[in-house]
């Protein structure tokens, strides 16, 4: 009688025929009931499903799937009628005749309670179940969902008052729909559409009665009816829902029976992998996690960001084409080996757009051996970025491009002997001037009086450096920087050193490929561009960086370098065996002091890839000695005969099928100068003809004086030979 009195009390206070199922309730006086009810909140605030994220490539194919929850929201019209059934079967079976709660359930739930001391049967109908999901999905902190599922009177008033709101604000059908996105149905899967996905490869409207009993009996305890840990407990679990359902008269008994008979196929079972480390493009995902996460539009703190981006159900387009990556991977698989002790990386990015299109390395994603977490293609921006190499002489383009820029002409001639001594030397910066007091460098190609065509096509370093005096280096600096190069370990601008031409600080393939693209693009710089486009669940754009591009140089200028550029790709030229088919094609080797690193970086007017090979293991060590490539001792590394096959491959590969593109031709003023440049160019020409041509004369051995005649000694007359005496007639007897 007590226990009925104190219902009495509830139903009095909260709604006609609300019952609460407790222990120790009839222990409670009706002012502390009253005072209780007094207190409850009026509606539930639901959250934001979490909803599974995807990553697709340019050509819409999956990159990753990111989530906290895998789920997928469907409308109840999505679900099939036979899943909604067994659900309600098992869970709520009068679920469209009652109010909020279930008064037979719950008086039931109220003596086993009673009887046992403390809370062991909810006796909760599907409303409730809906409302107490939806406030542990609102919280945000463990004590919050510690609150949210404690076993308190207070905890039950509140979770019973918010029923009666819901059932107040939505209809049976639209409760039923929340609750199957919400429920959680074992092995990581939330809501019934992945659930059904998962287990069975098939949408949740083609379920049919075994599949949607086994779905239906993993609500209760998805852990422990998860068919992937326990097959014989969860078809256990089934066939209780089968035959409650046919009890109920959903099915028939026939129908229950063969469905008995049939057992768990899970032969479809497609688990939806989470994350970037299961991509099949692992280190150019997580550069693209890396650039969501600094977008203000998906939150105001990282925390905030990845969390939405985790359960918001974005869909997130990406620049990387499969194709393209496809033939850069598989030039990493022809030149190397993930046992190399070298570590090869290429990055191939659109010129006039800068959509990064494909990203590879030699070793791939992972912790075992021959396996990183590093992506060498990138800035040390995010836990991932490795920061980049020096990067030699690709630098020299910058220089060309100042130089072009100065009004210096391709034709421009500086004496570049083997060795110069530059010792003490000063160079002017942005800020000032700078100087090495011990710099002696020297040529490993040709030398001589060379052109700034001739001299980018044999990589003369004394010629650039030269060049570079007379640019000063804030211009080549300063273009560089325009064109995206800045220190990849410290972020930070390049250190302006007289070196600067030969290699500075640390870039990466990313870095390297961008900025040549915007010679590609005549000039036109647009920042490398990973993330295209992201998009809500509701099918809304989200604001994210599009394509940012800008005029960086003169059409002119870059018309010049892709000219000073293409002799590098012609015979006799550092990258004249790189050249293929019958593209316009420009490129500049780098390889840095004691062949630490060695790249190719080049373009065709569609596309432009910087491919490295390196030492990425600290302390760096020359590629020369104990370093491998595809297998094989690395003897002579080169930017041409090292890195430069890994570009070619793949820029031969990635381009077939584009239209076949030509750079523009350059101004007669860039290639031969003004003829004021061309006269005084001519001068310089002859007085240098006429020093080289007195310093041979000076040079010259001296002839040999000729012999002088011996005397003339007069011939000494015949001796006459002596008369001999007759033969004897006979021959002397001898006794």
């Amino acid at each position: 009688m007590v226990k009925l009195i104190g219902v009495s009390v509830l139903a009095g206070a909260l709604s006609a025929g609300l019952v609460i199922p407790f222990a120790g309730f009839a222990g409670s006086s009706t002012a502390t009931v009253a005072g209780s009810v007094k207190d409850l909140p009026v509606e539930l605030t639901t959250a934001p499903l979490a909803t599974r994220s995807r990553i697709l490539a340019a050509d819409g194919s999956l990159v990753a799937t990111l989530y906290e929850q895998n789920r997928v929201p469907v409308t109840l019209d999505k679900v099939s009628p036979i899943m909604q059934k067994a659900i309600v079967a098992i869970e709520d079976d009068r679920f469209y005749e009652h109010g909020a709660l279930d008064a037979k359930g719950t008086l039931r739930a109220l003596v086993r309670n009673q009887s046992e001391g403390s809370v062991q049967q909810g006796g909760s109908s599907i409303t409730q179940q809906f409302v107490k999901l939806t406030l542990v999905e609102k919280a945000k902190t463990q004590a919050q969902r510690e609150q949210a599922t404690a076993v308190t009177y207070e905890r039950k008033l509140a979770e019973l008052r918010y029923a009666i709101a819901v059932e107040e604000e939505y209809s049976k059908d639209q409760i039923l729909e929340k609750y199957l996105n919400l429920v959680n149905f074992g092995d990581g899967t939330y809501g019934i559409q992945a659930a059904a996905q998962h287990y069975f490869h098939v949408a949740a409207k083609d379920l049919n009665l075994a599949q949607s009993a086994m779905l239906a009996g993993l609500v209760k305890n998805p852990t422990g009816y998860d068919p992937t840990n326990n097959l014989k407990r969860s078809r256990e679990r089934r066939d209780v829902v089968l035959r409650r359902m046919a009890e109920l008269n959903v099915i028939t008994a026939q129908q229950a029976a063969a469905a008995i008979k049939t057992p768990i196929d899970l032969s479809k079972m497609h688990k939806v992998k989470n994350g970037c480390a299961n991509s099949p493009y692992p280190f150019f995902c997580e550069y693209a996690v890396s650039k969501l996460l600094q977008n203000p539009a998906l939150g105001k703190t990282r925390d905030e960001r990845e969390h939405f981006l985790k359960t918001g159900g974005l869909t997130i387009r990406t620049s990387i084409d499969p194709r393209i990556q496809a033939a850069a991977q598989a030039s990493i698989a022809q030149h190397t080996k993930r046992s190399d002790s070298a570590i090869a990386a290429i990055t191939i990015v659109q010129p006039g757009t800068g959509l990064v299109k494909a990203m590879v390395q030699s070793r791939p994603y992972g912790a075992g051996r021959n396996q990183t977490a590093y992506n060498y293609n990138v800035e040390k921006s995010y836990a991932g970025g490795y920061g980049g190499f020096q990067n030699g002489s690709t630098m020299k383009a910058f220089t060309i491009a100042a130089a072009l820029s100065k009004g210096l002409p391709m034709s421009y001639k500086i004496n570049s002997p083997k060795q110069i001594d530059l010792s003490g030397k000063k160079f002017t910066t942005c800020k000032g001037t700078t100087e090495d007091p011990d710099y002696t460098p020297q040529n490993s190609t040709k030398s001589g009086y060379l052109s700034m065509v001739e001299a980018a096509r044999a990589s003369t370093n004394t010629y650039f450096l030269q060049l570079s005096q007379r640019t000063g280096l804030c211009a080549p600096a300063t273009i560089a920087a325009k064109l995206g190069m800045y220190n990849a370990q410290t972020l930070g601008p390049l250190d302006q050193v007289v070196s600067f031409t030969l290699g500075v600080g640390y870039t990466t393939p990313l870095m390297l490929s961008n900025a040549y693209a915007t010679f590609a693009a005549r000039g036109k710089f647009c920042a490398p561009l990973i993330v295209t486009s992201v998009v809500n669940k509701a099918g809304r754009p989200i604001k994210t960086p599009g394509i940012t591009c800008r005029q960086a140089l003169q059409p002119g200028v870059a018309d010049g370098v892709n000219r000073v550029l293409s002799a590098v790709m012609e015979p006799g030229g550092t990258g004249g065996k790189l050249n293929f088919g019958n593209w316009d094609l420009a490129g500049k080797t780098g390889t840095i002091q004691e062949n630490k690193a060695v790249w190719f970086a080049g373009y065709a007017p569609n596309l432009a890839g910087a491919a490295v090979v390196a030492d990425a293991t600290l302390p760096y060590t020359n590629l020369m000695y104990g370093h491998t490539l595809d297998g094989e001792d690395i003897s002579d590394p080169t930017g041409s005969g090292t890195a430069g096959p890994l570009w070619k491959t793949a820029m031969q590969n990635a381009l077939q099928g584009m239209p076949l593109l030509r750079f523009t031709a350059p101004s007669d003023r860039l290639v031969n100068g003004t003829p004021e440049q061309q006269k005084a160019q001519a001068a310089l020409d002859k007085k240098y003809e006429e020093a080289k041509k007195a310093k041979e004369d000076k040079n010259k051995p001296k002839p040999p004086k000729p012999p002088t005649k011996p005397p003339v000694t007069p011939p000494t007359p015949p001796v006459k030979p002596p008369v001999m005496p007759p033969p004897p007639t006979k021959p002397a007897v001898h006794r």
